[in-house]
């Protein structure tokens, strides 16, 4: 049952990653894009932790990743606020 909910999370985060991909090719504002990009990472990262044979959410490399997918989105953040100002 545990593989089927990692399965189901990571084909959630990769239909964000693809509805943000697409906001991205209609607007081309990078805050799309890297929206996009954070969730596809997520996506293959769950997919990662679900093929693997010792299934440990407890793994630092888990946790650097997530780091790199919630920096991405800040940086999405900062960056739409920065460009707004000028």
């Amino acid at each position: 049952m545990e593989h089927v909910l990692t399965g189901a999370i990571a084909m959630g985060f990769a239909v964000i990653a693809l509805v943000f991909l697409r906001y991205w090719r209609t607007t081309r504002d990078r805050f799309f894009l890297f929206f996009a990009l954070s969730f596809g990472i997520e996506a293959v990262n769950r997919v990662v932790l679900g093929l693997s044979s010792a299934a440990h959410e407890d793994r630092p490399a888990i946790y650097l990743v997530r780091l790199l997918v919630y920096a991405l989105i800040l940086v999405a953040i900062i960056d739409k606020n920065v460009r707004r100002k000028r």
